[in-house]
């Protein structure tokens, strides 16, 4: 897949609560060193959450599906910080469009030592206001029935949550745009 060319207006900076400027921006070809060192350093318990369980092979062909992004139709959003004069990644957030080209998929990952700062929900609003923006009409997402934080974090922004049809551990998202 080539993906299509990386939309510069969604660069934004802020400051979270107890932390330094994060800068979100959409993720690039080019980050795929700092999200192989990002996914390698999440806990096994936010690796879990995010994968719903399931484990996934960290092989260089994984991270470069991570970073090829069709700009056209999907969207990852990068949480960046410097740290030691390092660009480091601390969070992505992404959605990808669904078969019924209506419909778009999200998924939201923070380093663990930089959550609880308010960056999932800014990052996760941005998410919502750009798929909203490319005329997408729902956004979903699957949440584990015991990843408590993200349940809480998406029904702030408006998800409706309901047991999940084909897995009674899975919570499914959904917000009409």
């Amino acid at each position: 897949m080539v993906p299509s060319e990386v939309p510069q207006d969604l660069t934004e900076s802020f400051q979270p609560i107890f932390g330094q400027a994060v800068s979100i921006r959409p993720l690039r070809r080019e980050d795929l060193d700092i999200e192989s060192a990002f996914v390698k350093g999440l806990s096994a318990a936010t690796r879990y959450n995010r994968l719903l369980g399931g484990m996934v092979a960290l092989t260089p062909e994984y991270f470069e599906r991570l970073t090829s992004v069709d700009y056209r139709s999907d969207m990852a959003l990068a949480a960046t910080v410097m740290l030691e004069g390092e660009e480091t990644l601390i969070g992505v957030a992404r959605y990808a469009r669904e078969a019924d080209e209506r419909s778009c998929e999200f998924a939201l990952v923070i380093a663990d030592a930089w959550q609880g700062r308010g960056i999932g929900r800014r990052m996760l609003a941005k998410l919502i206001a750009v798929a909203r923006a490319r005329g997408y009409a729902r956004m979903i997402g699957d949440v584990l029935s015991s990843n408590r934080p993200m349940q809480e974090l998406v029904k702030k922004l408006g998800f409706r949550l309901q047991l999940h049809p084909q897995d009674a551990t899975v919570m499914r998202a959904t917000l009409e745009l």
